[in-house]
This record gives C-alpha cells, structure tokens and sequence, in this order.
C-alpha cells in the first residue's frame, strides 16, 4: 500500500481506502472502494516517491503501484499485488544495489513449497527492476537474470465428453450456460463472464480479451447458436434485465465466485453418482474447457484454427500450453 493510504472496512463489509494528509490537524481523503481507481487517485494527488541516491525496493514498489499497476488489466492487477506481498515481505527496505542475483536464488528456494507463485514473484520482480531502471532508480541489471525459477509439471488433464456431460448434468442452468459458453468459444472463464447481448453484432460475437486485448469475431452458427437461443429463453423468463449473457437464477449477471460455487457443487454431485469417474471429475478446473476447446477444434479443424479460436498470435502457444492429446498419427505398419 502506497504511504498514507489506507483501506477500512465499513459496516456493511465493503472496504474503502483513504489518503491522510499531511496537513495539521490530519484529513482523510476518500479514494473510494475500487482498488485500482483508488490508485490513480491516489497518484492524481501526490508527487510519485522522488529519485533518491539509495532508492530501495519500496520506493520501487510505491511508484510501480500508483503507476504501472492501474494499466494492467484488472485480473493481472489483482494477482500482481498479492506476488508484490511477496516481494516485499523479502525485500522490503533492501536498497537496489544490494540486492544480488543469491538473493533471488534464496526467495526461491524459501518459497520452493509454491513453486509456480515462486515463479510469477520472480517474473514480476524481474518486471519491477526494469521499469526502475528506466525510472532512474538503478543502472544495474536485473539480480534475475541467469536465476532459474523451478521447474513446473505441465498440465496435462483433458476433460473427456463424459467427464464433462456428467459434471454438466449434475449443475444448475446457469452453470450449464456457462460451461457451454466456455467450450464452445475456447474463452477464458472473466472473458465469458463479461460477453453480453450488445457483443452479438451481424452474426458474430465481438470479442476483446481481458487479458491480451486480442479481438476475434466467433460465428454464432451450430451449436454456439443453439447456446444464444436457449440463453435469450431462459433470460425472459425473468423480470429482471440484463445485457449479460450469463446469469444466475433470478436473472442478474452470473459473477465469479457464484461460478465457482455452482461449479463446485456440481462436481460433487456429479463425483457422487457417477463414482467410477469420480477421480476425474474432481481433477476437472473450469480453465481446463479452454484446452478442452483447443484439443477438440484441432482435431477437428487443426491445430491452426485452434490457436484462432484462443485467440493466439502464435500456434506454438496453443502446442505448447493448450494441445494436451498428442497429434493423431498412424502405426508404422
């Protein structure tokens, strides 16, 4: 948290975060309860923590914060400020210049219980040491560089048909909406949380990613026009409005942890009548209907027009991330 601001939790549960003055008597400034506008505010109504000769990493952290934090998307900035927690747990008042590539080394090996947040903090740090050397804070290069984060077992689950039936039947209609919503667009689950009706123009859905800003146009033809059907059916029945195409039961937009928590007991209902799948089910993540996407449209179409469905620039991220069957090939005889 930068200096002087403060987040409070109301009556009503909801944090709100203020700035104190440095006026005599002290005021409070409300900044409001959205983190990220807070922040710009925030760097709105103060001078960003000025060069110093000894510059340490919270003086990094507080301009990274006000900074470069706001432009990031609204997921990426939520997860970069719990690794920054990390981080400054571990280097809060080390100056720059004392900070060697043994000490990343060590937040490593410390951390080695989490690897892959390991990994992120290392990346993120990595992220922070250049934007202070473009700052002015440090000359030298990053303490990061030649560190080797741990090695990371790649994901390989792909969710079977019956799998995914199973878990489905066992859910609740807006569960079955946005699991299909999710398969069938090869969308991260934010990015189908946020799809509305007014995304829907000349036959496509517009689409924007949240994470990558990259924009595609699915044709809404089989079975995803099937989907938007039977979504503007079920919305009617309800008196309450919505452009969203996912909702919850009385018809308001659908959120995450609701998702979460209509996921999760589907796949406990699911584990619990189909036992012989159990293990399966309960290794199935909702992310994992993207892959599912990815490996059914390159069997079908190749593994081209996979990646242009999860909206890679490159194939090679959708082989090396995504792609979780193996190639069909032939014996040699």
């Amino acid at each position: 948290m930068p200096p002087n601001m403060h987040p409070r939790t109301q009556r009503s549960g909801r944090v709100y975060y203020y700035m104190y003055t440095k006026d005599k008597p002290r005021k409070e400034i409300p900044l409001g309860p959205d983190f990220i506008l807070a922040l710009k505010k925030y760097a709105e109504l103060n001078i960003v923590v000025e060069l110093t000769a000894n510059a340490t990493f919270s003086d990094v952290e507080t301009r990274y914060l006000v900074e470069a934090v706001p432009k990031l998307a609204a997921s990426s900035a939520r997860m970069y400020r719990s690794d920054i927690k990390h981080l400054l747990a571990a280097f809060a008042g080390a100056p720059l210049d004392q900070i060697k590539p043994m000490h990343i080394r060590q937040f490593l090996n410390d951390h080695a219980d989490k690897p892959t947040t390991a990994n992120r903090c290392k990346r993120v740090f990595s992220t922070m040491w250049n934007h202070a050397r473009g700052w002015g804070y440090t000359s030298l290069p990053s303490p990061c560089e030649g560190i080797q984060g741990h090695s990371l077992a790649k994901r390989t689950v792909y969710i079977t048909d019956a799998v995914f039936s199973a878990v489905r039947m066992h859910g609740s209609e807006p569960l079955r909406d946005a699991m299909d919503l999710a398969y069938l667009t090869g969308q991260r689950p934010a990015d189908a949380l946020r799809m509305t009706e007014q995304d829907i123009i000349d036959g496509h859905l517009i689409i924007t990613q949240e994470k990558t800003k990259q924009p595609l146009r699915i044709t809404i033809t089989g079975e995803l026009a099937k989907l938007m059907d039977r979504i503007r059916a079920r919305k009617a029945t309800h008196k309450i409005l919505t452009g969203a195409l996912l909702t919850n039961i009385h018809g308001k937009r659908l959120t995450a942890p609701a998702l979460r928590t209509h996921f999760d007991a589907a796949k406990k209902r699911a584990a619990e009548n189909v036992p012989e799948l159990a293990q399966d089910i309960m290794a199935f993540w909702f992310y994992d209907l993207r892959a599912k996407a990815a490996d059914d449209t390159s069997d079908d179409r190749g593994d081209q027009a996979a990646s242009d469905l999860l909206g890679h620039d490159s194939v090679k991220t959708t082989q090396r991330h995504y792609l979780r069957r193996g190639k069909i090939v032939a014996p040699t005889r």
